[in-house]
C-alpha cells in the first residue's frame, strides 16, 4: 500500500471521527448524559449514592437472581406507559414500581396473578369498587362473581380511615388498582430488592396477612405436622430452586406455595392462588367453587406427592364433613338474625348491637377457622377454636335473642 493510500485511509478515518463528535454535540442533553443500561447497574452509578443513602437495598439486589442474570436498576425504575416520571439525578424513572414493570418479563405470572382473590378482589373486600376501571371490574367478577362490584366495607369504615389504612391496606394492598391501569404489588410476595422466590416460599411471607382470628392460615400450619417438620428440618430445604425443575429433594416438607402455587415435580407452577381450592372457605356459608372438581384434583396431586391415595382420599372426606356441618350451624345463626330483623328488634343499621358482631364472630373468626383448620391438619382449630367457640356463641346469641323477645 502506497503512502497516498495509507494518508487517505487516516483522513477519511479522522474525518468520520471528527464528524461523529460534531453531531454528537448537536445530541439533546437528556441522551447524553443519561448512562448506558450496564453503566446504572448496582455496582455502578446507582450505587454511588444508594449504598450511602439506603445502602441495604444495594446489598439486597446485589445478592438478588436478578442482579445475577444481569438485571440492573434502571431495567426495573424506567417509566412505562401511564406511569409517572421523575428525574432523578440524570437519569428518568417512574415515580412508583407496580406490577407492570414486572410484567416486562414476568407476564404469564402477572396473567395467573391477576386472575387470583390475592389481585382485585383483595382490594375491593376494603375499598368497594370505587377504585376500579369498568374494565377492570368486569375482568375480575368474571372469575369472582360479586367480590369486586361491591360497596366498600361497612366494619372497616366504623373503625375509620387511620384503621384502614394501617390495617387493612397494609394486607389488602396486594390487590390495589395503580394509576397505569395494573393491578397490585408483586413485592408483597417477593420483596423490592431482593426479589427471592426463597422468600415467597416461606410461610412466614404468607402469614404477613393469613393469621389471626378471621384466617388463621399460619397458626394451624404450625402446628400441623406440615409445620412442625419444616421448622424441624428447614436448613436441608433448597427454597432456592427454580420453580420449572422444584423437586421433593428439594423441598421434602411442603409450604403454603408448596400447596397452593408450586410445580412440584413436573406439575404446572401457577400465580393464581385459587386454582387448587374447591370450596369458598372465607364465607359464612361454604359452597363449591365452579371449578371444585378441578381445583380438589389438583391439590390431590400435589398431596400425592408424599401421600397414599387413600389417605388423601380420606383428608378430603373429613375435611369435607367439617365444611358441611360447620355450614349447618352458621345458617342456624343466620336464621336467628333473619327472625330478629323480620319481628324488628334489630336495628337496618350494621354493628350497632351486640348480637351482631357475635354473630360475625361466629361465621368470620370461629366457622372460617374450623373449615381452614380441617383442610390444613390442625386439629385445636377445628375444635377449640373452631367448634367449640360456635357452640358457645349459639348460646350467647340464643340468651340474647330471648331476652329481645322479653323485653317487647
Amino acid at each position: 500500500m502506497s503512502f497516498k493510500n495509507i494518508f487517505i485511509s487516516i483522513f477519511i478515518g479522522t474525518s468520520l471521527i471528527i464528524s461523529a463528535l460534531i453531531i454528537n454535540s448537536k445530541r439533546p442533553e437528556v441522551e447524553t448524559s443519561r448512562p448506558t443500561p450496564d453503566y446504572v447497574r448496582a455496582s455502578g452509578r446507582c450505587a454511588q449514592c444508594h449504598r450511602q443513602e439506603t445502602s441495604a437495598i444495594v446489598h439486597q439486589f446485589e445478592q438478588s437472581t436478578h442482579a445475577a442474570e444481569g438485571v440492573n436498576c434502571l431495567d426495573c425504575h424506567k417509566p412505562l406507559e401511564g406511569q409517572t416520571q421523575n428525574d432523578h439525578r440524570g437519569f428518568l424513572i417512574t415515580s412508583t414500581v407496580t406490577s407492570k414493570n414486572c410484567t416486562q418479563c414476568h407476564q404469564t405470572q402477572y396473567d395467573q396473578f391477576i386472575r387470583s382473590r390475592h389481585a382485585a378482589p383483595a382490594w375491593a373486600a376494603v375499598r368497594g369498587s370505587q377504585d376500579f376501571t369498568d374494565e377492570q371490574i368486569d375482568f375480575a367478577e368474571t372469575y369472582h362473581k360479586g367480590a369486586v362490584d361491591r360497596p366498600a366495607n361497612a366494619l372497616a369504615l366504623l373503625q375509620g380511615s387511620s384503621s384502614i389504612e394501617s390495617g387493612c391496606l397494609a394486607c389488602h394492598s396486594i390487590g390495589k388498582p395503580n394509576d397505569d391501569d395494573s393491578i397490585g404489588d408483586c413485592t408483597a410476595c417477593h420483596a423490592r430488592h431482593s426479589t427471592s422466590i426463597s422468600l415467597a416460599r416461606e410461610p412466614a411471607t404468607c402469614g404477613q396477612c393469613h393469621m389471626g382470628p378471621d384466617h388463621a392460615q399460619l397458626e394451624i400450619y404450625n402446628e400441623s405436622k406440615h409445620g412442625v417438620l419444616f421448622n424441624a428440618q428447614r436448613q436441608f430445604m433448597n427454597l432456592n430452586a427454580p420453580p420449572k425443575t422444584l423437586s421433593t429433594a428439594d423441598m421434602p416438607i411442603p409450604t403454603c406455595a408448596t400447596c397452593h402455587m408450586s410445580g412440584l415435580e413436573g406439575l404446572k407452577f401457577t400465580h393464581d392462588v385459587t386454582e387448587r381450592l374447591s370450596y369458598w372457605l372465607f364465607a359464612p356459608v361454604s359452597e363449591k367453587r365452579p371449578g371444585y372438581e378441578r381445583g380438589k384434583n389438583e391439590m390431590k396431586e400435589v398431596c400425592l406427592k408424599c401421600h397414599a391415595k387413600p389417605h388423601v382420599d380420606e383428608f378430603y372426606t373429613k375435611a369435607e364433613a367439617v365444611v358441611l356441618s360447620t355450614n349447618e350451624k352458621v345458617k342456624e345463626a343466620q336464621n336467628l338474625m333473619a327472625e330478629l330483623r323480620s319481628e324488628g328488634l334489630l336495628t337496618p343499621e350494621p354493628f350497632d348491637e351486640h348480637i351482631e358482631f357475635l354473630f360475625f364472630d361466629f361465621w368470620h373468626y370461629f366457622g372460617r377457622t374450623a373449615k381452614h383448620g380441617a383442610y390444613m391438619g390442625g386439629a385445636d382449630f377445628v375444635q377449640w377454636h373452631g367448634n367449640y367457640e360456635l357452640l358457645l356463641m349459639m348460646t350467647q346469641m340464643k340468651e340474647i335473642a330471648e331476652q329481645l323477645r322479653k323485653r317487647q
